[in-house]
């Protein structure tokens, strides 16, 4: 038995479509947590055991991992709380549920970082490394996927690019990271999740084909849209006032500018590519030829959401 938790996200969804292919032939039946059942694909829906409620909650985490055998577990960023709250809180009913239930396995989505100068100053990527340490406590075997920002990031700016051909962040222009499709942190969790022969606690990383930077996501998205894109950097100062703007509690809003100062100052670089990866890595371009350049087509004249929230996470919030 597998549980999914956020199948309905952004990954989840990915995820839930990969395992109701692959997971009869492995012998392992699928469950799933969702607030709301009637998200579900209903191509889906009669091929798996639902549980209803939020995982963040007790009494169905209890419901949710009685009798399976792996989870796959991601924390929906909730920016009404702290960071703290929000990954490590969010996750203690599950972290004593995994050991009551006796559950083998762990897949989690978390974050590149562990290990660097920045790790315990990167707010919501120290929240989530957090999250990972709480997990390994349970005694559960865990995977950690560590991932650096999603290209699906972008698809909160498709109304910028679209009405001035502006996307915006706050790392400096030169500055190359690892960046990753969501199909394939969804394709690397499968993998784990199908496999029984793997124990104990490390990091994976999942990485993007190349390191990039905001420059070179420019050039590249100017040649696959067919319209010039340019890149405007945002202070640390005018990103904090647009997030208490916005409402947002004013520890996450402080978490976000960690995050991304962290960002700036190399959290995300020096992880290596294994030469041969589980998983082959989505380029950029052919992700902006696929899913950007629609979006950015369909897309309203401006923006209509704060373009630099989007954290490893926060993706599958929406």
């Amino acid at each position: 038995m597998i549980v999914i938790t956020a199948p309905t996200g952004n990954i989840g969804r990915r995820l839930l479509s990969l395992l109701v292919e692959a997971a009869p032939a492995h012998g392992e039946e699928l469950r799933v947590v969702v607030r709301d059942p009637a998200r579900l694909p209903e191509a889906v829906r009669g091929r798996v055991e639902v549980v209803t409620g939020s995982h963040g909650d007790a009494a169905t985490v209890e419901r949710a991992f009685a009798g399976a055998d792996a989870v796959f577990w991601l924390v929906p960023p909730d920016a009404s709380v702290a960071p703290e709250e929000g990954w490590s809180g969010f996750t203690r009913p599950a972290a004593r549920a995994f050991a009551a239930h006796g559950v083998g396995r762990v897949v989690g989505v978390s974050a590149l970082g562990r290990g660097t100068a920045w790790a315990a100053r990167a707010g919501l990527v120290s929240a989530s490394l957090a999250m990972d340490d709480l997990i390994a406590g349970s005694g559960v075997a865990y995977r950690a996927l560590a991932c650096p920002s999603f290209f699906e990031n972008l698809l909160e700016e498709a109304g910028s690019i679209r009405a001035d051909g502006v996307f915006t962040d706050t790392v400096a222009g030169d500055r190359r990271a690892p960046l990753v499709a969501v199909a394939d942190i969804a394709a690397t969790a499968a993998g784990l999740l199908l496999d029984r022969s793997w124990s104990g606690v490390d990091s994976v990383p999942v990485l993007g084909p190349q390191d990039l930077s905001p420059e070179d996501l420019a050039r590249i998205m100017t040649e696959q849209l067919g319209r010039p894109v340019r890149y405007r950097r945002q202070s640390l100062d005018e990103l904090r006032s647009a997030l208490l703007g916005y409402g947002l509690h004013p520890a996450f809003a402080e978490g976000v500018v960690e995050m991304k100062r962290a960002k700036d100052q190399g959290l995300d670089a020096g992880v290596g590519r294994a030469p041969r990866p589980a998983v082959p890595a989505t380029e950029f371009a052919r992700w902006c030829a696929e899913t950007l350049r629609p979006a950015v087509l369909a897309a309203p004249a401006a923006p209509t959401a704060v373009t630099a929230v989007a954290t490893p996470e926060a993706v599958d919030a929406h």
